[in-house]
C-alpha cells in the first residue's frame, strides 16, 4: 500500500454512510437531512446546508454547514424547533402556508424566495 492509499484509507475510515437521506432543495440551497449510525448502531442525525457559490473566476463551488444531533438531544432540538415554527406561523406577515414554493428551474423567473445572506 502507497502513502496514497493509506491516506485515502484513514480519511474514509470514519466515514459513516447514511442509514436513510432526504434531500430538501430551497432556492439556492440544499439541506440535507442524513441518518447515521455510530459503531455501536446508536442512530444520530446531520443537517447539511450546501449552498452552490460562484467563485471570481466564474466556476462555481459547494459551501457546506453541518450540524450533528444525538439521541439524547433530538427531543428537545425537536421541541425547540416545533416552538420557533409556531412562533413564525403566529407572526409572520404572510402566512406560511400561502408563501409560494418556486421550484428550482423556475427560479430565475421568480426569483428564490427568501434571501438570509444578510442575516
Amino acid at each position: 500500500m502507497d502513502i496514497h492509499e493509506a491516506l485515502m484509507q484513514d480519511k474514509y475510515k470514519n466515514h459513516r454512510p447514511e442509514k436513510f437521506s432526504k434531500p430538501v432543495r430551497a432556492g439556492k440551497r440544499t439541506y440535507f437531512f442524513d441518518v447515521k449510525a455510530t459503531r455501536d448502531e446508536n442512530l444520530f442525525i446531520t443537517i447539511t446546508e450546501s449552498k452552490r457559490k460562484m467563485r471570481p473566476d466564474g466556476s462555481f463551488f459547494y459551501e457546506k454547514h453541518k450540524l450533528f444531533l444525538y439521541k439524547e438531544d433530538l427531543i428537545k432540538f425537536a421541541d425547540g424547533l416545533q416552538e420557533v415554527m409556531d412562533y413564525v406561523r403566529e407572526n409572520n406577515p404572510t402566512p406560511v402556508e400561502e408563501q409560494v414554493y418556486v421550484p428550482r428551474e423556475h427560479e430565475d423567473e421568480y426569483g428564490e424566495g427568501g434571501n438570509f445572506d444578510d442575516l
